[in-house]
């Protein structure tokens, strides 16, 4: 019996020790969880936070792949097409109008018997082709006519985003969903009829310039991107440091962004009394988005 609580006793400090440190486990834990999946400052705030599973890999994650599906998408884009639909009509036009000239001028040697042994009827030949040519080249000149009248349709094709790997690519995912929320909750709130018109008219407008001011800056952190790619290694330093203050830029407009997203939401939910300061609060929302799209234009 004696050896029998002895043998608890000890069995007991080891536990006690052992729990003592735990928090020195948990700490190699998480430094070791750090060491293989590293993550942002955020989650960091959060030591024993489980890391996100990694998002699997598509083809479109491979930049050649990336790359020929973004060629193809511009190639198969409307404007692209009636581009060269007009490249076409005005090339045959400008052939229809070359024969023409020269049909008219072989009719003109052949009918003055410039040639030497010229006939009428070699004349008459030049005369019928200057006449098919030309019907050809008014043909082609009414087709380009009704190509530079035609109005394209409005895409719905989301923008493409920045090429796999850029600083810029993860700010366009989220912006992309965020412009997708926006449209709902402007939807539900035009519908709901608790905000006029006019507001939820220049929200959405708002928004809009704002999402195309930000894909600008994106596509300034490409070109510098690209740019640090091909530069000497003592200037990318310097190109590095001008891309994390762009993709700065981007944070603090997703920021705004998503604050005009929960002042809409807020006005959806708000009732009562809360109805004219969710108002204000999407009111303050969208000129503060306004200020950032008029802000980054110029910069711009």
């Amino acid at each position: 019996m004696t050896s029998g609580r002895r043998d608890f006793g000890e069995f007991s400090a080891r536990l006690e020790k052992h729990l003592e440190r735990l928090p020195d486990y948990a700490q190699r834990a998480q430094a070791k969880l750090e060491r293989y999946f590293p993550q942002d400052d955020r989650q960091r705030a959060h030591p024993l936070r489980r890391p996100a599973p990694p998002r699997p890999v598509s083809l479109t994650d491979v930049p050649v792949f990336a790359e020929a599906r973004a060629r193809w998408t511009r190639w198969n884009e409307p404007a692209a097409k009636l581009e060269r639909r007009k490249r076409r009509a005005s090339r045959a036009m400008t052939l229809w109008i070359v024969l023409t000239l020269l049909c008219g001028l072989y009719a003109v040697v052949m009918g003055l018997g410039l040639a030497g042994t010229a006939t009428v009827s070699e004349a008459f030949v030049g005369i019928a082709g200057g006449i098919v040519f030309a019907a050809l080249g008014v043909r082609s000149g009414l087709r380009l006519r009704q190509l530079n009248r035609t109005q394209l349709p409005v895409s719905t094709a989301p923008p493409p985003l920045p090429q796999p790997g850029s600083a810029a690519r993860q700010p366009m995912e989220r912006l992309a969903e965020c412009e997708a929320s926006l449209v709902e909750v402007l939807r539900q709130l035009a519908a709901s009829a608790l905000v006029s018109e006019e507001s939820v008219a220049e929200a959405r407008s708002t928004a809009a310039e704002a999402a195309a001011a930000l894909r600008t800056l994106a596509a300034r952190i490409e070109a510098i991107e690209r740019a640090r790619d091909a530069a000497p290694a003592a200037d990318r330093n310097a190109l590095d440091s001008a891309i994390a203050t762009l993709r700065d830029q981007l944070e603090d407009g997703l920021e705004d962004y998503r604050a005009l997203i929960a002042a809409a939401g807020h006005a959806v939910a708000a009732g009562g009394s809360g109805l004219h300061q969710s108002k204000t609060a999407l009111t303050d929302a969208t000129d503060r988005l306004a200020g950032l799209a008029i802000a980054l234009r110029e910069v711009s």
